[in-house]
């Protein structure tokens, strides 16, 4: 597992993920961005097509040494700064209230904790600040759902832990994001895998 986890999971990812009608889904996931961002789950950099021109610098969190260097090309042809601050969501190296903006495009289905990295997003943002998600989850289809729940134990295996079953919203609110924009639907693909939600949350004020 350890040749497929390091060498071709980061390229597999890349293809699901990739393509032109993907990048659709993450210029809607990024737009009304600017600033300094974090994006948590930054792969191989396939949303910095997509960032709006306000966006100056993204801070990049990402495990795979693999899909950092394929980001490389990518990261030279823009003019967002792209720093790459760590490998782990869920122990940021940022101070408090510093960012202006976060994103997460289909990684919070995967990380471990999903939780604690949430906690730390929030509280590295400034207070009123936005986290823009574009994740892949349960379905509100009960047919669907049952068969999500019996390939999730095969796709954490498969897919380095990620999930079929987590509910975006829910985790969101749960972490005391207040969503305040959600579009949830269908994706091109088979419906365990493709039911896809956008999302805008705020860091509320005062908090």
């Amino acid at each position: 597992m350890g040749l497929y986890r390091q060498q071709v999971l980061p390229r597999l990812v890349e293809y699901a993920c990739g393509g032109s009608k993907m990048q659709g889904w993450r210029s809607k996931t990024t737009a009304g961005l600017s600033g300094r961002i974090l994006e948590v789950g930054f792969g191989s950099g396939m949303n910095i097509p997509a960032y709006p021109e306000e966006v100056t610098e993204v801070l990049a969190v990402e495990p795979s040494l693999v899909a950092r260097r394929r980001s490389e090309q990518r990261v030279a042809s823009c003019p967002i700064v792209v720093t790459h601050i760590g490998l782990n969501g869920e122990s940021l190296d940022l101070p408090d209230d510093t960012c202006d903006g976060a994103v997460s495009t289909f990684t919070l289905c995967t990380i471990p904790d999903v939780d604690t990295a949430l906690s730390e997003i929030y509280r590295t943002l400034k207070p009123g600040s936005p986290l823009h998600v574009l994740e892949h989850g349960i379905s509100p289809d009960a047919d669907v759902a049952k068969w999500q729940h019996r390939l999730d134990p095969w796709q954490q295996r498969f897919a380095d832990g990620c999930h079929l079953t987590r509910d975006a919203i829910e985790l969101l609110e749960n972490a005391g994001f207040e969503v305040v924009e959600s579009a949830s639907r269908y994706a091109k693909g088979p419906k365990p895998w493709s039911y896809f939600t956008v999302a805008k949350a705020i860091k509320p004020l005062g908090s």
